[in-house]
């Protein structure tokens, strides 16, 4: 065969139908990459390495495929401060919304908003422009719609996450041990390699050249979805109906559900084979700022009780913790204690990565043209 023939990298048959395109290799990413064993990287670093730096140098290293230098990074803090102005006329919006809407669709309404307000059409200031701005719509949705009162005024010199703490202004919460955690949180769910449903989808919607703010609506609603981003919630509950940290409950808990064909909620991956190196963090952080509380408690415990117990089925390929396993007990144990607008700090998270790799297939692949509209086919029965 010559050398300039194609490679075959997948062979599609009938089977490999309506199974939701999975492990289907359909492009590139520059961005990040999920390892069976060692987990996601970004750019070519581990997240373990990655966790305790400056988040806007995570961010930076996403869009620009290298970690800045000081002087860098601190161009690259000041930039994004000076986008980060929000048009007064997206938060009188948000408060005319109706409460019972979930966070998620405040959220989907107020990119929409950013979109009419502030758009560029250049999808490279857009995205900065984006980011930038997410922090004060989203804390501006959990002041309005969980009655905190009026949203607070932006102080972007802050940084990106202090920021964002400071206009929740979370009632009765640990500002200390809630910056700690988002910092590292914001870090942790940036990206996740270019095929999960948010990110497809949003760079799906971009290749028909809609705006970043409409590709990245797009994204987002599939994030809404409850098989995609609503698992820490999802998780914390689990954890809520154990009702004891006591390992030997825990373990009597876990048999019954499995028993009773009831999912253990934090457990196993897609891809990964091993314990994500992101619930590893986790646990680590959880140790420094909630050590005794009950909830952090059982979730610890179950990372040892359940582990084992999976590990008799040999059935089952990965039994460890993933990502969401404590992430929603540590922002419970934070102050942050409905559930519901946990999504929503994911989704604030991964607007980072989603960004990056819609700037790279807009504007960087195949020399510059883009990544081709997306037009997958569908086989055609009973017609």
């Amino acid at each position: 065969m010559s050398e300039d023939a194609p490679k075959v990298l997948f062979e599609i048959t009938e089977k490999h139908l309506n199974t939701g395109l999975r492990a289907f290799p359909v492009g590139t990413c520059w961005t990040s990459k999920v390892d069976p064993m060692e987990g996601v990287s970004y750019v070519g670093r581990s997240v373990k390495d990655l966790a305790k730096l400056e988040p806007e140098a995570v961010v930076f290293l996403l869009h620009n495929k290298h970690l800045p230098s000081d002087e860098e990074l601190a161009a690259f803090k000041a930039d994004l401060a000076s986008r980060a102005t929000v048009d007064p006329a997206v938060i009188n919006f948000l408060k005319g919304l109706p409460k019972q809407g979930h966070p998620m669709e405040w959220f989907l309404a107020g990119l929409n908003l950013l979109g009419m307000t502030g758009k560029t059409n250049d999808f490279q200031e857009d995205a900065l422009n984006l980011l930038a701005r997410t922090p004060e719509v989203i804390a501006a949705i959990f002041r309005i719609r969980s009655g905190w009162g009026e949203p607070i005024a932006s102080q972007p010199e802050l940084g990106l996450v202090e920021n964002f703490v400071h206009m929740l202004g979370v009632p009765g919460g640990d500002t200390e041990a809630l910056t700690k955690l988002l910092r590292t949180f914001y870090i942790l769910h940036m990206d996740h390699g270019g095929g999960n449903l948010s990110t497809f989808s949003g760079k799906a919607v971009a290749s028909g050249l809609a705006d970043i703010y409409a590709s990245m609506g797009a994204a987002m609603a599939g994030l809404y979805g409850p098989r995609h981003g609503r698992a820490n919630q999802d998780c914390l509950n689990f954890v809520k109906t154990v009702g004891s940290s006591d390992p030997a409950d825990i373990e009597r808990f876990i048999r019954d559900a499995l028993a009773n064909k009831r999912l253990i909620y934090g457990f196993g991956h897609a891809v990964l084979r091993a314990e994500d190196p992101r619930a590893t963090i986790q646990y680590a952080l959880g140790e420094e700022i909630c050590p005794n509380d009950d909830l952090f408690r059982t979730a610890a415990n179950m990372r040892t009780v359940a582990v084992k117990v999976l590990q008799e089925n040999p059935k089952i390929a990965n039994p460890y913790p993933n990502v969401d396993a404590v992430s929603g007990t540590l922002l419970n144990a934070s102050g942050l204690t409905d559930s519901d607008y946990y999504t929503l700090l994911f989704g604030w998270s991964r607007v980072v990565g989603i960004s990056a790799q819609i700037v790279d297939e807009r504007l960087n692949f195949r020399g510059g043209k883009g990544v081709a509209i997306y037009r997958c086919k569908f086989i055609a029965e009973n017609q």
